[in-house]
């Protein structure tokens, strides 16, 4: 995150770090990938300047995207409204009810006959809840 007064100062700025972060990186012999990296304005700005950024990793230039996906969440380009987001999460919710009304027979739930049976109903609801948690 950088906060600056201009969009040209933030991407100075933004480069500086960046070529901060990649000195540790290769004194630690770590490498980043720079087809993985994407860069994401935000700005509460409305004047009509430059929007683009050039951030370079590597001697490489960075995509710069319109919406972002970190940890879990979608930043979307539309002034934060997460229309993105709630749509990715409608999708994976509706491809995970249709997953277990597939797995569902004429009576709903896993009928019980052994013990064993009740660890392979605990495994599977524990593990289309994991899935739609980190999914």
């Amino acid at each position: 995150m950088i906060k600056a007064e201009s969009i040209r100062e933030a991407a100075n700025i933004a480069n500086v770090e960046v070529n901060k972060i990649s000195a540790w990186a290769k004194e630690n012999k770590i490498r980043f990938n720079e087809c993985k990296s994407e860069v994401r304005l935000m700005t509460r700005r409305k004047k009509k300047e430059q929007k683009d950024l050039d951030i370079y990793l590597n001697n490489k230039l960075i995509p710069q995207v319109h919406s972002l996906k970190y940890l879990g969440m979608i930043f979307d380009s539309s002034n934060l409204t997460f229309r993105e987001h709630i749509k990715y999460m409608a999708e994976k919710c509706t491809k995970f009810i249709f997953a277990l009304s597939k797995s569902a027979k004429l009576n709903w739930g896993v009928k019980t006959r052994s013990p064993k049976d009740n660890i392979h109903r605990r495994n599977f609801y524990r593990s289309s809840y994991m899935e739609l948690q980190c999914g």
